[in-house]
């Protein structure tokens, strides 16, 4: 075989593997890709916000003492039901008796006091009308010195009396300061409930609440009638939350029981969250309260809860899978003008108009087209289409991988391990 025909022979094998790749690349490049679809349709959706808290009653008392004092007689028990007004515990009341006691005494010292302020008041009075009496007859008997003498002992008395009346208001006030110290040794129930907590025994020493609130805490009641759950809800999801809003709660302790609840009230002012060394990532939440309203008497205070907030709902609503909304790049608004370079500006771009929401369409060729989309509420699993879709309408559902990757005027072959119709509500 001469080289002629060897080069013409090696030259042919170097096509035909050339044809052959290129034929394997355009059937790679025509591959369609394996994508899960669903029909645009009418379901029932329900927007939510959930978030966790604790149950706690809507009125509850923590009761500490105004005196330092031994307890000498503890009346009550943790988890006894107690009446507005009960008698709960007793202080030592020695010192504060003695207080009394003393007050008592002095205030009586007063009023004799008085009394012989008054009288001495009188004296003096009474001398000085008989002394000017006289005066007035003869003249001559009675200097005027002598009724400046006796005008001033008037005056002296005067201002003596006046003083022991003060001492005696004195003592009186001093007398009601030590019977009401008196009366704090004795504590008496202020409202009708369950004593949730008793964090004192017999024979301890309670100390003032002003040093130590968390200390001197003798015992809680809380009215067990009225529950509710304080939640911390995100910013981003506090503004669509009002007062009146529905909600079911889920209670820890009641694994496969739901409550029933209403949002009473949401907070003005965040509740912040745990310090962390950039102020931007601090979490911002706000308390939310929801009322329950059919929980078991069997519910304590600080049970876990989760609250499923209601915040909207749409009847027959058109709807699509969450999964299939996804971001492309708004390509006429980044584009900008072509004419640079000859007197005209390139146009700015729009804030928020970079970036479309939309879903691929799938077309009777099996081709798909991104359409851009504007939703409405979200449900569990769907979002409500405002505009952009009609029903009956094919559109690329899943998977999150395949939406990522998906470009407009891809072929698309539905995928074989998905044979379940899509629920009719979310």
């Amino acid at each position: 075989m001469s080289k002629r025909v060897k080069y013409s022979v090696f030259g042919g094998v170097i096509i035909a593997i050339a044809a052959i790749g290129g034929l394997t690349a355009m059937k790679r490049g025509n591959k369609a890709v394996e994508v899960r679809t669903e029909s645009v349709q009418k379901r029932d959706l329900v927007a939510s916000v959930t978030a966790s808290g604790q149950v706690r009653p809507q009125t509850k008392v923590d009761l500490s003492s105004d005196i330092t004092g031994k307890i000498v007689k503890l009346a009550v028990k943790e988890g006894q039901m107690v009446t507005k007004g009960q008698f709960l515990l007793q202080i030592d009341a020695q010192q504060a008796q003695a207080s009394v006691e003393r007050m008592q005494a002095s205030l009586a010292s007063s009023k004799a006091q008085l009394a012989q302020a008054h009288a001495n008041l009188l004296q003096a009075e009474n001398s000085y009308s008989r002394t000017a009496k006289i005066k007035k007859a003869n003249p001559q008997l009675i200097s005027d010195e002598q009724m400046e003498q006796l005008r001033t002992a008037v005056d002296v008395n005067k201002a003596l009396y006046e003083s022991a009346r003060h001492s005696v208001d004195q003592s009186s006030a001093s007398l009601r300061d030590a019977q009401q110290a008196l009366g704090k040794t004795t504590i008496y129930a202020p409202m009708s409930g369950r004593v949730t907590r008793l964090n004192v025994e017999n024979g301890e020493t309670a100390i003032m609440g002003t040093l130590n609130k968390d200390a001197a805490t003798l015992l809680t009641i809380a009215d067990m009638s009225v529950l509710e759950t304080k939640v911390k809800v995100d910013e981003t999801d506090v503004a669509r939350i009002a007062v009146g809003d529905s909600a079911v709660i889920q209670i820890d302790a009641f694994p496969d029981t739901t409550f029933l609840g209403r949002v009473t009230r949401i907070s003005n002012s965040a509740v912040k969250g745990a310090a962390t060394s950039n102020a931007a990532d601090q979490a911002v939440d706000y308390e939310v309260t929801v009322q329950l309203l059919n929980t078991p008497s069997e519910t304590r205070p600080d049970f876990s809860a989760t609250a499923k907030i209601i915040t909207d709902t749409r009847r027959s609503a058109l709807s699509i899978p969450i999964i299939a909304l996804t971001v492309r790049e708004n390509e006429a608004a980044i584009k900008g003008d072509t004419a640079v370079g000859l007197g005209k500006a390139r146009p700015k771009k729009e804030v928020g108009k970079k970036d479309v929401e939309g879903v691929f369409v799938v077309g009777k060729d099996n081709k798909v087209t991104f359409r851009p989309v504007k939703v409405g509420i979200a449900g569990e699993k769907y979002f409500e289409v405002v505009s952009g879709l009609k029903s009956g309408e094919k559109i690329v559902a899943g998977t999150y991988q395949a939406i990522r990757e998906l470009k407009d005027g891809a072929s698309v072959r539905e995928t074989k391990a998905d044979t379940k119709k899509p629920q009719a509500k979310s």
